[in-house]
């Protein structure tokens, strides 16, 4: 049988343990299936698995047993520069620490992602200035990261994510260093990258008010999914290809 068309995210009995034999386990058999255009809330004390499942969906940590697949493909069967590729063309990741380079200016944060995609200068310059504006940050291009505030840089490191125009974001605590007026500013932006946009949206978060944003939620704890709570309808949009 194929791949769900519909399934931009799926994770069959992942387990994930770090340490020697006997170590932490961070994943104990995880099953889970995202659609297309949803907005997920990953929720659970600390140490529950939940950066860890961030990690394994962009195949950034591969799991000691099970299979992750994102588009379709599957992560366990792709080299590591078919992952690199796959994250580049396909994912964006927004941190809660921003993770800005200091030494660049807002324009070069935005566009270096873009240096590896093949675009001429011209148009990695127009991109950048298009998704500057778009996360309410133009005019601030020349200027480094350390002149901005921290909704500033959030929305600096959310026009980086876009700036590939990905179908997936994962987002990990991208409020946690925010006041809870700039952080709702950011989760505005994210719902509507979401609504307008079509983005697959998965973010971790402590924050329940931030964790209402998502169309489902799903609390780890000990490394597996103990609730599942889909209050609305998934949408489904399509899954930008290779």
């Amino acid at each position: 049988m194929g791949a769900d068309p519909t399934v931009v995210v799926e994770l069959e009995d992942v387990h994930k343990v770090y340490g020697e034999r006997g170590g932490t386990p961070a994943l104990a058999g995880v099953s889970l299936a995202i659609a297309q255009g949803a907005f997920v809330s990953l929720v659970g004390p600390s140490g529950s698995g939940k950066t860890t499942l961030l990690n394994v969906i962009a195949g950034l940590d591969m799991p000691d047993r099970g299979r992750v697949r994102i588009g379709g493909r599957d992560l366990g069967q792709m080299t590591d520069s078919e992952r690199s590729y796959l994250r580049l063309h396909n994912i964006g990741f927004v941190f809660q620490a921003f993770n800005l380079v200091p030494s660049l200016s807002v324009s070069e944060n935005v566009t270096w992602p873009l240096e590896f995609s093949g675009l001429k200068s011209a148009e990695v310059h127009e991109r950048a200035t298009t998704v500057l504006e778009r996360v309410g940050a133009r005019g601030v291009g020349s200027r480094a990261p350390a002149e901005l505030s921290g909704g500033e840089q959030q929305r600096v490191a959310i026009a980086r994510a876009i700036a590939t125009r990905p179908k997936l974001i994962l987002a990990d605590e991208p409020t946690g260093n925010l006041d809870s007026h700039t952080g709702r500013l950011i989760l505005d932006l994210l719902r509507e990258l979401n609504h307008d946009d079509g983005v697959t949206i998965v973010m971790v978060t402590h924050n329940m008010f931030a964790a209402s944003y998502g169309d489902r939620t799903l609390e780890l704890r000990d490394g597996k999914i103990v609730r599942d709570v889909t209050p609305r309808q998934d949408v489904a949009v399509g899954w930008k290809g290779d």
